[in-house]
């Protein structure tokens, strides 16, 4: 007998013995949990769908222990930029191994599981209650808002964090004050970054940009080089 369940928002293929990997549970080294989502049950030839879920069926297991998965590596990168992050993650996992499958009858265990999450809930609430309170001081800092309303304008083909800053500076500081300024007056403000900047598509860029036309953007900059057609 087999079933597919459903674990910790992944669904598994599981066997009376079979050890499995994963996602971290909350339960402890050693003790038991139970899973009632349960999709799909083999039984030989015969087989049991769910609606989503079998009413009734559950399968158990036994939490052997708590570790974390192997390194990822995650890398990010955006050409022309300067921009390079490199990050490392290892997922936590919990092995299990499979006791038993129940096709049906399995009602108050289920109801018994609903149970404890509910008193659960009560105490996140009640925790939560209390900084609700702290919470409402820092509401007055509300002209960080402010500082939301400049856009990134390092996402224009030729331009870098010193050019990008330079304009904020000079008061060139979303999309659409960009698509306004005319490439000889663009040229002016950054006079003072070192390099050979062409500024001649910017405006263009930055109005595509601020009509929120990305795909239409992104498919000019590849024929771009630094800004330059």
């Amino acid at each position: 007998m087999y079933a597919i369940v459903e674990i910790a928002g992944h669904q598994f293929k599981v066997e009376k013995d079979q050890k499995v990997f994963v996602n971290r549970l909350s339960t402890e080294e050693g003790k038991k949990v139970s899973f009632d989502n349960v999709l799909l049950i083999g039984d030989g030839n015969k087989t049991t769908l769910g609606a989503p879920a079998i009413d009734g069926a559950q399968v158990s297991a036994k939490v052997l222990k708590h570790l974390k998965g192997d390194k990822v590596i995650v890398f990010k990168k955006k050409r022309r930029k300067g921009y390079r992050v490199k990050n490392g993650h290892r997922q936590s996992l919990t092995e299990i191994v499979i006791e038993s499958i129940v096709a049906s009858g399995a009602k108050p265990a289920k109801k018994a599981e609903k149970a404890a999450p509910k008193k659960e809930t009560k105490k996140v609430e009640a925790k939560a209650a209390a900084p609700k309170a702290e919470k409402a001081a820092p509401k007055k800092a509300a002209p960080k808002k402010a500082t939301g309303k400049a856009d990134d304008l390092k996402k224009i083909e030729g331009i870098g964090p010193k050019i990008a800053s330079t304009l904020v500076e000079a008061g060139v500081a979303t999309f659409a004050e960009l698509a306004k300024t005319k490439p000889a007056k663009i040229s002016e403000i950054i006079a003072g970054v070192r390099g050979n900047h062409v500024t001649d598509t910017w405006p263009a860029q930055a109005k595509l940009a601020a009509d929120g036309k990305w795909d239409e953007l992104k498919k000019w900059q590849d024929e771009l080089d630094g800004g330059k057609a």
